[in-house]
């Protein structure tokens, strides 16, 4: 009798396989036939992806490259601009052949319109307010029996942010 295989998935997915189908229809829609420079942008444009996001690609009618929409914010639009041909050569690097021949530029306000709606650069975590020296001292002696250096110290923080969140 043969044996019967077992998964240790249980008929789970990957979110990223249930995804991708939509993800690219959606791209797609827009004109991008790789969605690696949505889903990438960041790696992609390095220092230029604060400044500006990919919006759109238009490809012309009798195919001979495409110009590809960056929207930025109205101050970002000139450092932007000077960069495009520097941006377009990675983007078609990606692309695997000179598939974008132009880049034009939208400028927007810093919350957008219609299509930026995002902010454009990253947001900062706020900072949290140092613990009372009581909380600093007990976390410390909860963390105390422990001999490696790393591990206590990361009981310590844990122990210390437990402890905060208990005073409030």
């Amino acid at each position: 009798m043969a044996q019967r295989r077992t998964t240790s998935t249980y008929g789970f997915a990957r979110t990223s396989k249930l995804l991708e189908g939509q993800i690219r229809r959606a791209g797609e829609t827009r004109g991008f036939a790789v969605t690696r420079l949505l889903t990438h942008w960041d790696e992609i444009a390095g220092d230029m992806a604060e400044m500006a996001r990919p919006v759109d690609v238009k490809y012309a009618r009798q195919g001979f490259g495409a110009t590809l929409t960056l929207l930025t914010t109205g101050a970002m639009a000139p450092l932007v601009e000077m960069q495009k041909e520097k941006l377009r050569e990675k983007v078609n690097a990606v692309y695997g052949y000179n598939a974008i021949a132009r880049v034009r530029v939208t400028q927007t306000a810093a919350t957008g319109f219609a299509d930026g709606q995002v902010a454009f650069a990253p947001q900062k975590p706020k900072s949290r307010p140092e613990p009372s020296p009581a909380v600093t001292a007990e976390a410390r002696q909860v963390a105390d029996g422990v001999g490696d250096e790393s591990l206590r110290s990361a009981l310590e923080a844990l122990a210390r942010n437990v402890l905060s969140k208990q005073d409030k």
